[in-house]
């Protein structure tokens, strides 16, 4: 039985977006869930962390972040999706030395790929844009019958 609750607890890759992650580092001494959770991101060797920096963060939520990150930059690797510069990483954190210092662990020993380009859900979705007989929400109009 304990084997099977640490391979729950302790999966080799977790998803999640940074708004589940600031969610979870807000509520883990609240809700057993996200206690859960937390541990679970802790536990994992690999976490790709979708759309960092979308959005401003609160102070608190920049600090939780910071901490997860510092508790598993030697041991786990990452994956970051985002469409920031690193420069604009402080303005969403709202602090220079916050930034400096999450960017810090995240970019040591690590490979920056850079994309450019077409979104590539927007390029396959064209036809919603181009098409004048399609209705709003994708369905195409039928032609009626005089």
């Amino acid at each position: 039985m304990k084997h099977k609750i640490w391979k729950l607890l302790a999966p080799a890759a977790l998803f999640r977006r940074i708004d589940d992650i600031i969610h979870t580092i807000k509520h883990k001494d609240i809700t057993t869930q996200s206690a859960r959770e937390y541990l679970r991101l802790r536990k994992a060797q690999l976490l790709v962390i979708d759309d960092i920096m979308m959005f401003p963060l609160e102070k608190e939520a920049s600090v939780g972040l910071f901490q997860l990150i510092d508790q598993l930059h030697e041991q786990t690797s990452f994956i970051i999706t985002t469409n920031k510069n690193p420069k604009e990483w402080t303005e969403m954190l709202g602090d220079e030395v916050l930034a400096a210092a999450l960017l810090d662990r995240l970019l040591y020993r690590s490979e920056v790929i850079q994309l450019n380009g077409n979104s590539y859900r927007m390029e396959h979705r064209k036809t919603i844009f181009q098409n004048k007989n399609t209705a709003a929400g994708g369905a195409e109009q039928q032609p009626q019958d005089a």
